[in-house]
């Protein structure tokens, strides 16, 4: 990729919004380094110190400057910061992209993920016209694997052995979504 990406602003529905990272969000990743899960499968520092923290966003903004993909802050309708979505664009020369993500322990139960993961994978489809949309999940991970399902990711199988995560080589369940899968899913659910 020879051009920087514009990280745009999209809205996401359920009054969730999606933005480029900031300074501003520095509570967002530390809260985020205090999970259990998240520093283990992310760049998310832990334990967190400020430098830690702006050197987790400047990665952010690095990955859009190169081209690597657009990553978004998930921020909820009282304007906090409660998450992340990001469209990683290694792939898009074989016609497809993944989408990663996370939504820190006080925001969860609450549909965010799927909100915001869903409004990525539209506006990849449909406005950026990428084939294949692939995303990971851990087979223990139900609430991941129910987000995924819920936008319409279709579960194709397990990939053994196919994500290190800290020490440890871990199987995971590939997901996919086809462009035109979204705008047919919405069509069925209208006709019910």
């Amino acid at each position: 990729m020879d051009q920087p990406l514009d990280v745009p602003e999209l809205a996401a529905g359920g009054g969730f919004t999606l933005r480029p990272w900031t300074l501003a969000d520095l509570d967002l990743v530390r809260e985020a380094s205090e999970d259990d899960y998240i520093p283990l499968i992310t760049t998310v520092p832990s334990p967190f110190s400020d430098s830690a923290g702006v050197a987790f966003v400047e990665r952010q903004w690095g990955r859009a400057t190169s081209g690597a993909g657009y990553p978004f802050v998930i921020v909820n309708s009282d304007g906090r910061p409660v998450g992340t979505v990001g469209l990683w664009l290694r792939d898009l020369g074989q016609g497809r992209a993944s989408l990663g993500y996370w939504v820190v322990k006080s925001a969860r139960g609450r549909g965010t993920a799927a909100t915001a993961v869903g409004a990525v994978a539209h506006w990849a489809l449909n406005t950026l016209r990428i084939p294949r949309l692939e995303l990971y999940v851990e087979p223990w991970n139900a609430a991941s694997a129910r987000t995924a399902e819920r936008v319409g990711f279709q579960r194709e199988g397990l990939l053994r052995g196919w994500q290190q995560i800290r020490t440890e080589r871990r199987d995971m369940f590939m997901y996919a979504l086809l462009n035109g899968e979204l705008s047919h899913r919405r069509d069925r659910e209208q006709c019910r």
